[in-house]
């Protein structure tokens, strides 16, 4: 297979992966990380550099067509769409937004063949030296770590052990781009679902980052690329790869049980599954809900993404409009495996069915802070004008 794609064929090359990924499902879960045939298979088939600039080997695509390609990535496995989640928005991030310097750095000396993961969120201080900053840290969940070749940080700038600021209220945050071999890895990922996902925790200890393999974690100007993704910034990017994720975790157990149904006879019960009109019933409902959380996803981030593209600003009303589309989702996919899970009966508790570790992984990855009820909150907030804007939105 070849290192590039079309556009067009971005959902086709990762349904490609089908039979490998269920084949390796079982060893990423052993391992505690992607399994190193589905790493290989990724960068083999353009998937790993799909979301990146042109110049860092990517194709620029829609927010739908990352939307989808993660629908079917995580309906394929929880831990290799989680890891799809985490290894390409970090790359389309750090090849978009890195100076020039860090740019050749870390993309152009390595033939673009590159993977990152790690954590955004700013637990560690980065104390402003002569060329960069001395960064100290500990980060937790650094999800697709287990493969990457540079771990990426967040942090606060500390100038004469103050935080600096970009206005009133908001604070500078920094994303650090760190070597593998400068980071020390504690583990610490012994968990329910996602196992396969690599989220392992790290710290760093007074490592020195040059400026130029930095970047602001709320930056907007794009230095490369010329997709609106990259005028929109890393949170809209994030979001539409959890409200993906859910979706097609969720999707994988409807399926599932749907397949199952024909063939599913409860104990006592001499009807299938598939005959009874309560299971029918379940079955639409759920179904139609799965759908039109999927359409209210697509038709928020199409909706911000035609906006910038046409020019205008990315306001607080369309930003809040993509993360309330994400926490949506999140909730109707859980609420979809929940069933799921039960009208499939034993079938579901039995260790190694898709079902049972699609249950297991979307009751992990619905944890996530990024799609908690704190940022309906506040989302809600900006609609009904209390507050008029949240950086973190």
């Amino acid at each position: 297979m070849t290192t590039q794609m079309q556009v067009d064929d971005l959902v086709t090359t990762a349904r490609g992966l089908r039979d490998l990924v269920r084949g390796e499902a079982a060893e990423s879960e052993r391992l505690r990380t992607m399994s190193a045939p589905i790493v290989d298979a990724m960068w083999e088939s353009g998937l790993m550099t799909a979301f990146n600039p042109v110049e860092a080997g990517g194709v620029e695509p829609s927010f739908a067509e990352m939307i989808e390609t993660w629908i079917e990535m995580a309906w394929q496995d929880g831990s290799f769409g989680w890891t799809g989640i985490a290894n390409l928005p970090s790359s389309f991030a750090a090849a978009s937004y890195l100076p020039d310097e860090g740019f050749a750095e870390v993309f152009t000396a390595n033939g673009n063949h590159v993977t990152m993961g790690g954590q955004f969120a700013p637990n560690g201080q980065g104390v402003v030296v002569e060329g960069g900053y001395r960064l100290s840290g500990s980060w937790s969940f650094g999800s697709g770590t287990g493969h990457s070749q540079y771990v990426a940080a967040g942090f606060l700038p500390m100038a004469d052990g103050e935080m600096r600021w970009i206005s009133e209220g908001i604070p500078e945050l920094m994303i650090a781009l760190v070597p593998r071999g400068e980071v020390n890895f504690t583990d610490g990922w012994n968990v329910q679902g996602l196992k396969g996902t690599g989220s392992y925790d790290y710290d760093v200890a007074d490592v020195f980052v040059p400026e130029h393999r930095t970047f602001r974690l709320f930056t907007t100007t794009p230095l490369r690329g010329s997709s609106p993704a990259g005028r929109m910034g890393m949170m809209p990017v994030t979001a539409a790869g959890h409200a993906a994720w859910a979706l097609g975790v969720a999707k994988s157990m409807l399926d599932d049980v749907q397949d199952l149904a024909a063939a599913k006879y409860r104990m006592s019960d001499m009807a299938s599954l598939a005959s009874r009109p309560t299971f029918q019933k379940d079955l639409a409902h759920h179904v139609a809900a799965w759908r039109a959380a999927r359409l209210l996803v697509l038709d928020a981030f199409t909706t911000a993404e035609s906006a910038v593209a046409a020019g205008d600003d990315l306001t607080p009303t369309l930003r809040v409009d993509m993360r309330v589309a994400a926490v949506y989702a999140t909730d109707v996919a859980r609420e979809c495996a929940q069933w799921a899970h039960l009208a499939a009966g034993t079938t579901s508790i039995r260790e190694g069915s898709r079902l049972e570790r699609g249950f297991r992984d979307v009751y992990t990855g619905t944890q996530h802070a990024f799609i908690s009820e704190k940022v309906a909150i506040d989302s809600a907030q900006v609609w009904l004008g209390i507050i008029d804007d949240h950086f973190s939105l």
